[in-house]
């Protein structure tokens, strides 16, 4: 074939693969080249587009496979149905009819399956949403709502199905030790309920052990044994009644049975329709059984909406259906007593309606001693006693071995997210299927302790009620909250389902949690946020995509277009700086002072300006960046551009950065303390980038470290970077030609302290506002005063004035230098004196007056357009020479940034 290329994998061995049309190395679509966010799976790699770009050369293509094979386990229809179809409807569902009558009953039913059938409707929706693997509903949480949501989910559904699964093994045992009762016993009541519960767990450990081929046909079994019981059952129903069981209060079809049965009849403590509803509800939990083992199922994205529709379906109908047959058929109240029966000649009062059919309880019923009935007998015989016994073994042994074979592979999913400590021991998986050997044996530990508790086992049946329900929560609103934000992720090829009717799941979920048992509600919502808390304090390194992220995207989104169109105010303006870092690691200092006053304020970027030839920066070097960045809780992002020359760059940054309102207004550059010494192109290019700033109408700043904290000190240039770049390592140089690609990851643990990242105590803050500018020259010190280490730092400004007008200036400020306290500069030169001479003269004050301050702010001057570039950096020098402290030179755009008046 033409078409076709052979590739190596890892092991040597020979694969073909299909190639384009175009060329030989293109490949086309395939499957496997969309893996990469599975688990743990190695995906077929597709050519990079710089692969394509170069010349041909014949090279071999290393394939990865997935080595793990799946087994053909019973459709997640059988296991729905077995989990659906437990012991509440063999030991409770009569009783319940009895207490709610036939009405009621459907009642509960139906408001079971709205709230089952719209979380089935969302895991159709979720499970075709691309391919599913192991983890189940924590796989689903996780992937849509992130790892905050998903793990706390993963951790508390993984326990309720060991849970489960102990339960399970007690009402089984607790059946063994009632029919032990009528012959022997092998300890007491109590420890033969332990002993039997401990072998049975036993025995289903190392049905899972031998595999899922073998859990499977135990599963089919147990299937077999239900039906039979279930068609005992029917039989039961239609044939005559043998006078031993019209004693029981089994009298067959009767109208007169169901119209008594039909309302409800309440008795006891726990007569009441939500105490009844309880009880019936966990019956619904079996739901999730397909979705548990979805990465043993052949095709999870069809087997899981289908078998887990239809088994809601089947189950529905049989709930429905029990409680019109039962209810039909026997009475509420019987003795069991043969003798009871009425003679022809009997003339005494008779209560009941059994009184018709030839049967007199009066007896029983007045003293409230029956032992038969509907309302008395939890198990009513309709069928034999033995089919009876077998249907309720089958039940609770197939309910304890799903949950068993479920929990250890949530738990396996949870352990290998490496979102929780000290859990991976437990992810290893052995064999072809990965089984989880380690996860077994532990959920075999935690399934023998509750075995052995006993006592508190209604405690546990309402915390696994709630902890169901809280993932039916979480599941449904994951399939709305993922519709709701239009992710192009979200495709699911089921389309049964709307996202108002998942939200009506999330709600009514929630609700029936306080409704069941409102402690436990509130336990497991108190669970669910410590672990949210941990997680998100942790702050796992996964990406999954999720809906989360899509749902932040449409909010900055949305807000960054309303946004454009909120006209402009004085009030709400903030300084959005354009900061020329280069790498922002190499100058962290000016990255640290920049973000002191925007930290959750303003707009940062950090400018980059790449000017070598042939220079890439490949998006690993930008990420890298970012997150140094975030190690250092410096919020901003990075941007870098290619240009010739530091001054195009810099004008391609003014004029593309930002989005719509969020665009850079204020340029800050480090000053570029080797002026004298730089060629005559460079110096030009510097100054012409400040040029650019004021004719842009942009704010600027330039910040100048006397102390001069050069990273050379902490990093080997020699390895880092090229002899450009280390030009560039100083703080106080310009932004030229630098580039990240050289920096290795491993100095991502040698974050440089600066001056900005320390306490400033009770140092000053001096302002010398030269040049009214609009106000940018205080706006800035009063952002820095509202961040931690500035806090306590008191703000000096310094204003210029002459004795003869001082008394009117001091009058139209007045309130602004009562709360200002300004101390006064008294220049008494004449207005044609030599400029440089001033800046000389303002030098020596400024090193006079701030000594010890924590930084000094000077107004920036304006040059004139015909101002040579030498002669306006040796103004700027002579400005701010010779302090021990940061200078900030700043100049606003000449417009108001501050308003005086409540306007």
């Amino acid at each position: 074939d033409l078409l076709s290329d052979s590739v190596t994998d890892h092991k040597g061995n020979m694969e073909l693969q299909k190639s384009s049309l175009y060329r030989t190395i293109d490949r086309v679509p395939k499957l496997d080249h969309y893996s990469n966010t599975l688990p743990h799976k190695q995906a077929k790699t597709r050519p990079s587009l710089a692969a394509l770009r170069k010349a041909f050369k014949a090279s071999p293509q290393i394939i990865f496979k997935n080595h793990i094979s799946k087994h053909i386990t019973p459709c997640s229809l059988i296991r729905c149905m077995l989990n659906i179809w437990g012991v509440i409807m063999f030991l409770r569902l009569s009783w319940i009819t009895s207490q709610a009558g036939i009405l009621l009953t459907w009642v509960m039913v139906f408001l079971s399956v709205t709230v089952t059938i719209t979380t089935v409707l969302t895991i159709s929706a979720i499970a075709t949403n691309g391919k599913t693997v192991s983890g189940g509903p924590y796989f689903m949480v996780s992937r849509s709502l992130g790892p905050e949501i998903g793990g706390p989910i993963g951790l508390i559904f993984a326990v309720a199905n060991a849970l489960s699964s102990a339960l399970n093994a007690v009402g089984f045992a607790e059946v063994v030790r009632d029919l032990m009762s009528y012959g022997t016993t092998i300890v007491d009541s109590t420890n033969d309920v332990r002993i039997v519960g401990v072998i049975t767990m036993t025995a289903l450990l190392l049905i899972s052990f031998a595999g899922m081929e073998w859990e499977s046909k135990a599963q089919m079994l147990f299937f077999v044994a239900l039906m039979i019981s279930f068609i005992g059952y029917t039989v039961g129903t239609i044939i005559p009644q043998t006078p031993v069981k019209q004693s029981q209060g089994i009298f067959g079809y009767k109208s007169e049975i169901f119209l008594a049965n039909l309302l409800p009849d309440w008795r006891g403590p726990s007569g009441d329709f939500f105490q009844m509803f309880a009880i019936f509800f966990p019956a619904t939990n079996g739901i999730l059984t397909g979705v548990n083992i979805s990465g043993d199922l052949k095709d999870p994205n069809v087997g899981i909406p289908k078998g887990t529709l239809l088994a809601v379906f089947w189950t529905t109908l049989s709930y429905l259906a029990l409680p019109i047959t039962v209810g039909s058929c026997v009475v509420r109240d019987a003795s069991g007593n043969i003798t009871d029966h009425i003679s022809a000649n009997f003339t005494g009062p008779c209560t009941g309606l059994a009184c018709n059919f030839g049967w007199n309880f009066t007896d029983c019923i007045s003293t409230q001693s029956c032992q038969y009935g509907l309302a008395n007998n939890l198990q009513v015989p309709l069928t034999s006693f033995h089919l009876i016994t077998l249907g309720v073994f089958a039940a609770s042994l197939s309910s304890s071995l799903s949950y068993l074979v479920s929990a250890p592979k949530i738990f396996q999913c949870l352990c290998r997210d490496n979102i929780y400590p000290y859990i991976g021991f437990f992810e290893k998986g052995y064999g072809k299927s990965d089984e989880p050997l380690r996860a077994y044996i532990l959920t075999y530990i935690i399934c023998l302790i509750f075995v052995c508790i006993g006592g508190c086992l209604d405690i546990i049946a309402a915390l696994i009620s709630n902890f169901f329900l809280c993932s039916y929560v979480l599941i449904n609103f994951t399939c709305f909250h993922a519709s709701i934000t239009n992710s192009p992720g979200w495709r699911p090829s089921f389309k049964y389902y709307n996202n108002w009717i998942c939200m009506y799941g999330a709600l009514s979920s929630l609700i029936l949690m306080f409704l069941l048992t409102w402690w436990a509600a509130l336990v497991t919502i108190i669970v669910v946020f410590l672990l949210f808390l941990y997680s998100s304090y942790k702050k796992p390194k996964v990406n999954w995509g999720s809906s989360v992220q899509a749902g932040t995207y449409n909010m900055a989104l949305s807000y960054s277009v309303s946004l454009s169109s909120v006209e402009d105010h004085v009030k709400n303006f903030r300084p959005q700086c354009l900061v020329l870092t280069g790498p922002p690691n190499q100058r962290p200092a000016l990255v640290d002072f920049v973000g002191c006053f925007t930290k959750r304020t303003s707009l940062m970027i950090c400018g980059d300006v790449i000017m070598e030839e042939q220079q890439t920066h490949p998006q690993r070097t930008t990420d890298w960046l970012v997150k140094w960045m975030n190690k250092r809780k410096v919020r901003s992002f990075y941007t870098p551009i290619m240009a010739n020359s530091l001054r195009g760059g810099t004008q391609n940054l003014l004029q593309a950065s930002g989005l719509g309102k969020l665009k850079p207004n204020t340029l800050i550059l480090g000053f570029k303390s080797n002026w004298k010494d730089s060629s005559p192109d460079n110096l030009e290019d510097y100054v012409n980038t400040i040029y650019d700033a004021f004719d842009s109408k942009f704010c600027l700043c330039i910040l100048r470290m006397m102390d001069g904290l050069d990273i050379k000190d902490h990093f080997d240039c020699e390895d880092l970077c090229s002899k450009t770049q280390q030009l560039a390592l100083h703080l106080t140089f310009p932004p030229l030609v630098e580039s990240a690609e050289g920096i290795s990851e491993k100095s991502d643990s040698d974050q440089i302290k600066t001056v900005f990242q320390n306490d400033q105590g009770k140092k000053n803050i001096d302002i010398y506002w030269i040049a009214d500018d609009g106000g940018l020259t205080l706006l800035v010190p009063y952002l820095l005063t509202k961040r931690k280490h500035w806090r306590k730092c008191k703000v000096r400004v310094f204003i210029v004035g002459d004795e003869q007008n001082m008394e009117e200036r001091q009058k139209d400020l007045n309130r602004f230098v009562d709360s200002v306290a300004p101390f006064r500069l008294f220049d008494e030169q004449k207005e044609n004196s030599d400029i440089s001479e001033r800046k000389v003269r303002l030098n020596e004050i400024i090193r006079r007056n701030s000594l010890n301050a924590a930084i000094v702010l000077v107004s920036l001057p304006v040059p004139q357009s015909d101002c040579p570039s030498s002669f306006y950096m040796a103004w700027l020098d002579a400005l701010t020479c010779g302090l021990h402290c940061p200078a900030l030179l700043i100049r606003g755009n000449q417009e108001d940034v501050l308003t005086y008046y409540c306007e």
